[in-house]
């Protein structure tokens, strides 16, 4: 998935409120990112949509969080 496309996935799901699509979209961004302090920024959108969702992702999205000292 192109930059572009994620973008545009991003904000669809966004509109639609579809708290799970987010967290596992995030968590696709955070894989991809270039550097340390955007992963973390991704990770940490990933982290609370999937809380919010109740996605039991949200364990290890907060463990990867914690191993970058975000946490």
């Amino acid at each position: 998935m192109t930059r572009d496309q994620l973008d545009q996935t991003l904000l669809r799901a966004h509109e639609a409120c579809d708290g799970a699509t987010l967290a596992n979209l995030y968590a696709h961004a955070a894989d991809h990112s270039p550097n340390t302090g955007e992963q973390a920024f991704f990770l940490t959108q990933a982290y609370i949509f999937a809380l919010e969702a109740g996605d039991p992702t949200a364990q290890t999205l907060e463990t990867r969080l914690r191993l970058l000292g975000r946490v």
